[in-house]
């Protein structure tokens, strides 16, 4: 089968609109995990995923016949605009299912390229469904998106370009999973032309229907999968491409949000492109091969599979990048309710960088604070931690914690019938290590805080809201003490929204 494979791959018809595209250096990335790191460019085709390979090569080599009845196809993203645009040049009419749920600039591009678009369903499965319902009524030739041997092969051309780019053997390719079809096509290819290159796919962990499948030893369907990889959100793989994994693949490494988050910012740093979640995962899972295996001086590549990235999903990816990197430690830490323990707490903390900090008074006797703290590696954060334990900090490392990263750290926050007297104020200061902690010190815990909020934006200038309790007696001396300050603020305690959501 493999010789079949291979003949289809160096025979495949991609070329009249796909390119190739350039298997680059990431020089930042390699000196930082200390290989050489290559980037396959995917996110370089004229439909900004490599989907266009194997589309194009499916219906190019539809008969005359077949090219009369139509296509069609399911999908809620890049396969649909590779369908959308193979058969647009080739005159082709083309009739594209997707689910009422995707989102408006994805059919927009799909009309944009000349496909029919039929919305219909909540989801992948809805809309396949109806697009084979559509083709026994109608005649069409359905395009599947990954376990066609032509659309394999399609994908499989992938391979062939990197072994003219760099003739040598590579160590280690990595590569995205989500039916399937772009690493059966590549691996069945650099078996066989590089025999001692590792071929290890990466899945996230919501969505690893090829890793279950390998290690149950036959298909299996997941109840669900995870949304923010969409690219590779397939509940059940193909039957060739499983059959081909088995195969020929080496690994599959499972990577998390967190880690894929940081691969974005990875690839943006070494050459300022701006990939999908799916489109990172190849990357995800090389970090995560070089710090599991201590690999040292090798030469591995990664496919940038994708780059149709949601431009409202840009702020998610900015905020868990940190977590994935290891840059960032989330703590829910207790202190007492006094004037004062703020300061305390602060001190543990040092001048590390704060990146949050969120607290509503909610008794007279302990305060909840949930705190985001720069760190370099895990062994600071477990440093951290065990020095707020020493000091009798009741202490729970959040960085597992999905509810906490997700929705707690928004959510902080409320009515508070304890807080007397309380006044609100916005504040600015310069954002650098030890800022806020010379803020809290400047107030020499002379008035009770009641409610803080404070979150890093990567900007020049911290903001943070803060609600102290200054008795009616107490607010001339108050408020010189504000104005002796050196950071804006202006007093809030009138606003409306406080009054609704707050007081």
């Amino acid at each position: 089968m493999s010789d079949l494979y291979l003949e289809a791959i160096e025979q495949a018809r991609v070329y009249d609109v796909a390119i190739e595209t350039p298997l680059e250096l990431a020089p930042k990335l390699s000196s930082r995990l200390h290989n050489e790191v290559l980037f396959k460019r995917e996110d370089l085709q004229p439909v900004f995923s490599f989907k266009l390979r194997g589309a194009y090569n499916k219906i190019a080599q539809l008969t005359e016949e077949e090219r009369s009845r139509g296509v069609i196809c399911a999908s809620a993203g890049n396969h649909a605009q590779g369908v959308a645009l193979s058969s647009h040049k080739l005159g082709i009419n083309a009739t594209i299912v997707m689910p009422n749920t995707t989102p408006d600039i994805k059919v927009k591009a799909v009309k944009r390229l000349g496909g029919h678009v039929v919305l219909f369903g909540d989801s992948y499965s809805d809309a396949n469904a109806h697009a084979m319902e559509l083709c026994e009524q109608n005649g069409n030739v359905f395009v599947h998106p990954y376990d066609d041997p032509l659309v394999i092969a399609g994908q499989g051309t992938i391979a062939e370009e990197m072994m003219r780019q760099n003739p040598g053997d590579l160590d280690a390719v990595f590569v995205p999973i989500g039916g399937g079809g772009l690493i059966a096509g590549m691996a069945v290819y650099l078996k066989a032309n590089s025999p001692k290159t590792k071929i290890i796919g990466v899945e996230p962990v919501d969505s690893a229907a090829m890793y279950e499948s390998i290690k149950a030893g036959y298909r299996v369907t997941l109840d669900q999968v995870g949304i923010f990889a969409d690219g590779v959100a397939v509940k059940k793989v193909g039957e060739l491409t499983f059959n081909m994994v088995q195969q020929y693949v080496d690994e599959i490494i499972l990577v998390d949000t967190d880690e894929i988050c940081a691969a974005i910012k990875d690839i943006y740093e070494d050459n300022r492109s701006i990939v999908e979640p799916a489109g990172a995962l190849g990357v995800a899972g090389l970090k995560k091969y070089v710090k599991q295996t201590g690999a040292r001086g090798q030469l591995l590549a990664a496919i940038n599979s994708g780059a149709n990235m949601n431009f409202d999903r840009m702020r998610h990816v900015a905020e868990r990048t940190e977590m994935g990197e290891g840059k960032e430690a989330l703590f829910a830490v207790t202190i007492p309710e006094r004037p004062g323990s703020f300061l305390e707490f602060c001190r543990i903390i040092g001048d590390r960088n704060i990146t949050e900090f969120n607290y509503r008074m909610s008794s007279r006797n302990q305060a909840h604070v949930f705190a985001g703290i720069s760190i370099a590696d895990d062994n600071e954060a477990a440093a951290l931690e065990k020095a707020m334990k020493d000091a009798e900090l009741p202490t729970l490392n959040l960085h597992d914690n999905e509810l906490a990263k997700l929705h707690i750290r928004h959510m902080v926050g409320g009515h508070c019938p304890l807080a007397e007297n309380e006044q609100l104020y916005r504040f600015e200061f310069p954002e650098r290590p030890g800022a806020l902690l010379e803020f809290l010190g400047q107030a020499g815990g002379r008035w009770n805080i009641s409610l803080f909020h404070y979150r890093n934006h990567a900007a020049a200038f911290g903001r943070v809201l803060a609600g102290v309790e200054v008795p009616v007696n107490d607010r001339q001396e108050f408020e010189d003490y504000l104005n002796a300050l050196s950071y804006p603020f202006v007093n809030e305690s009138d606003n409306p929204a406080y009054s609704i959501f707050l007081k």
